[in-house]
């Protein structure tokens, strides 16, 4: 895996993790192993263990590996590893964009950007979907040919809390159930994910940046997407809707043509085949030209 920071550092990646999802998808024995791995009876199981005391020992060993400074977290004694895998962060260390023209990213994680066709078709690394495939009706696709998707996918080392990328009118959350495979890319090369996971989404209607589909999609191990309002309400910019449980997972935000200027450094990351680490409140994409350094 590689992606970069917005200051242009690169990260290359090739763990463990990685090797064992690449034999898991690409080899005729790993395909069979993974078939019950991704049901959603076993990211049930693997939820329900994770909220039980004994799983609370793994916590150091995890914090230890991946160097979870937990000093930027409100002070807690965490029951069970879940407890701790949705720790929520001291707002300071997550600043929100405040003006009225700035779209935020929604968490923490690896961002690309990719373009929504006019026929409502968009690819997705190697994968070529529908925006339609995405959010289960034609009819709502349309609204968002000639737009964009940005992906953001977030690993289990990331804040595993979202927010409302701009202040609108949300819609009630749909849910449309599926399986869980992983959302690292390596999966995404061989399967089509974004049509099979589990996922929620919302409509945000906005005063200056159209509407945006946010969608929440569940991945290998998720026990949970947990969202607070189900129902349409009022939302401001930076508040939290929801997180997600153990796992990795991704947050897709569907923007309408010509409602906002992505921030240049995404695109042209996203085209030289990175993606780039952005946090919860940040500046991604602006109705006018990008303030953003």
């Amino acid at each position: 895996m590689k992606y970069m920071d917005r200051y242009g550092n690169v990260t290359t990646e090739d763990s463990a993790q990685d090797r064992l999802l690449r034999m898991l998808y690409t080899s005729a024995p790993g395909r069979m192993l993974l078939k019950p791995l991704v049901s959603p009876l076993f990211s049930k199981i693997g939820g329900r263990v994770m909220n039980t005391r004994l799983s609370a020992g793994l916590i150091s060993g995890f914090v230890r590996r991946n160097a979870i400074d937990l000093r930027l977290y409100e002070p807690k004694l965490y029951t069970s590893y879940n407890d701790f895998f949705t720790r929520k962060i001291r707002p300071r260390y997550r600043p929100v964009a405040k003006s009225e023209k700035v779209l935020i990213s929604p968490c923490d994680g690896k961002l690309s950007v990719y373009p929504i066709h006019n026929d409502c078709s968009l690819c997705i690394k190697d994968t070529s979907y529908t925006v339609a495939q995405l959010v289960g009706s034609r009819q709502l696709a349309a609204k968002y040919a000639g737009g964009c998707a940005m992906v953001i996918r977030l690993t289990v080392d990331d804040y595993h809390r979202y927010c409302y990328a701009a202040d609108g009118l949300k819609s009630k959350q749909h849910r449309i159930p599926g399986i869980f495979h992983t959302v690292n890319p390596i999966a995404n090369d061989v399967m089509p994910i974004y049509k099979m996971n589990t996922r929620e989404f919302c409509l945000l209607k906005t005063k200056n940046m159209g509407t945006i589909l946010s969608m929440e999609v569940g991945a290998l191990m998720v026990g949970k997407i947990v969202n607070k309002d189900r129902s349409s309400c009022a939302v401001t910019k930076g508040t939290e809707k929801g997180r997600f449980e153990f796992g990795g997972s991704t947050i897709v935000l569907l923007l309408q043509k010509d409602a906002v200027n992505v921030d240049a450094d995404l695109l042209a990351n996203t085209k030289a085949g990175y993606e780039t680490y952005v946090t919860y409140g940040e500046q991604i994409a602006a109705t006018s030209t990008s303030v953003y350094y």
